[in-house]
Order: C-alpha cells, then structure tokens, then sequence
C-alpha cells in the first residue's frame, strides 16, 4: 500500500494541472479509489484533493512571484479558467491573494511534496475479528451531520441526546441480528473524508427482514459482505477515533484486506454513565485485496 500511495503522489507531480483520474489509476495499482482515497486521507492527515490544490498553489505561487506571466496565464497553466478562480483557490492556501503576494513577496505557505515511508508500528496487538454477514438492515433514527475529526461531533451529540428515554429501549427491543444493541452509524461519507463534509449518522439497531420495523424509524439496507470488528475500551470517542487511524497505518497494511463501500458501524457495548469511557466495537465494511 506505501508503494501504491507513492506511486499516486508521483502521477499528481507529473502534471498538477489536469484533473486525476483516480479511478483509473486505482484499477491499475489492483485496488478501488475508495480504498486508496481512504488510505491517503488517514496516513496524509488531508484529503487528496486539498494536497492537490496545495501543491498547485505552492508552485504557482512561485511564478507569481517572480512575474515570468501574467496572472492569467499562471491560472490557465495551474488547471483554473479564470484569474477568480485561481485567486480564491490561491487564498485559500496562503490566506493572501495573488496581487498582494506579487507585489509584497508573501506570507506564502508551502505545502512539500508527500513521501511515505514503512516505519515500525504494531508494536500493540489489535484485537479484530473478521465475520461474513449476510444482508441486514439498519434501523433507527438519522440525520445528515458535518464530519469531525477530532472530539465529540456536537450535531451527533444533540441528535441523541434529544431523542426520548423510551425511543431508546423501543429501539434496542428490535436488534435480532450483529451487531447487537444500539448502534452508531456513519453512511454515505465522502470518500476523501474532507471534515466538515456531511454524512448520514444513524442512531438505531440492525435487524434482519424477519423484523416488522415500524414506519416512523430510517431504514438503511446492508447488502452481504465481509466485516472487519476492532474492539477498544477507554476514554469516548478519543479511543474510537485512535482505533479508526490505527487502522490505516497498522491493519490495512499489514494484511489482505481493502475497504468496501458501505456504513461505518459503532457499537458501545459497555459504556460509563457519563459515556466518558466505553467499550466499543468498530465495524468496517472490507473485501479481499
């Protein structure tokens, strides 16, 4: 995988003004784009289409600098079609604009270009589990909420906490499947996982067809697959979140398996009153690599 990361660094390099087809490049490394735009997102620590834009912006603002063209001739060669465009993609990354940067020589922020490495890692077992499941579904109540990387996501939190006592147990009543209990549930995330970005969360259970599921609730199909279960105890969500990067730079690379399209699934199996601390279970939808 570091070499499939590397190799797509260099393709960008190659000509940072055309669009990537990520996909295609994907094919040809023998992975899907889900999977590398994934992997490149959690080891780079920024989406692939922000180090783009970063990149981009760091070597024109070297020509914008030295004045060898025109500013539009500087956009149009850098992938924008007009001066706009570029000089808001431009601010964006230097947080000034292009005539302030021509005339004052800076501030400009300069993004290096990426190179992974293997380092040594693991040195702390995971504990997983890989179970084939059969199609399920996932009920419950969901809302569209922006992705956050790091802490409590307060638009998750606000959407719990104000659901009724009794919503929780009408809900817990259906579970007759795996994952069991109530579930935390992430779906439709995009697949650069850009934060701020929105996703679906549901807060609900997973139940089989044998299961009248009232009319009220969300209903999201899970179509048969491969799963990946990590397990985690301690301080919520900071261990759920380290489990989620861990398994980017340690598990990914070190075995067979690609993400697939489908839910994030979290269950909370033990969890403190104050759900300061819980144990959890991490659900990744995977498939052969």
């Amino acid at each position: 995988m570091i070499a499939w990361l590397n190799h797509l660094v260099d393709v960008v390099e190659e000509d940072l003004a055309e669009d990537l087809d990520v996909a295609r490049l994907a094919a040809g490394l023998g992975t899907t784009e889900y999977h590398l735009r994934r992997m490149f997102s959690a080891l780079a620590g920024m989406p692939l289409s922000e180090y783009v834009r970063r990149r981009r912006m760091t070597l024109a603002a070297a020509e914008v600098v030295t004045g060898t063209r025109d500013l539009l001739g500087i956009a149009v060669r850098h992938g924008y079609g007009s001066t706009e465009a570029f000089g808001r993609a431009f601010r964006s990354v230097h947080g000034v604009g292009p005539g302030e940067v021509r005339r004052d020589g800076g501030p400009l922020r300069t993004q290096p270009r990426l190179r992974f490495r293997l380092t040594v890692e693991g040195a702390h077992p995971m504990d997983v589990r890989l179970v084939s499941r059969p199609a399920f579904r996932l009920a419950g109540r969901a809302v569209r909420v922006p992705l956050v990387h790091h802490g409590v996501n307060p638009a998750i939190q606000q959407h719990v906490t104000s659901l009724a006592p009794e919503e929780h147990g009408r809900l817990t009543a259906l579970s007759d499947t795996e994952p069991r209990g109530l579930l935390a549930v992430s779906a439709d995330i995009d697949p650069d996982r850009r934060e701020g970005t929105e996703l679906t969360y549901l807060h609900g259970v997973a139940v089989t067809d044998e299961v009248d599921v009232p009319g009220d609730l969300d209903v999201l199909p899970v179509p048969a697959g491969s799963w990946a279960v990590f397990r985690a105890a301690g301080p919520y969500p900071q261990t759920l979140q380290s489990v989620w990067a861990a398994t980017a730079t340690d598990w990914f690379p070190s075995n067979p398996w690609r993400l697939r399209e489908g839910p994030e699934i979290v269950a909370v199996l033990e969890r403190a009153d104050d759900l300061s601390t819980a144990t959890v279970e991490l659900w990744l939808p995977v498939e052969a690599a």
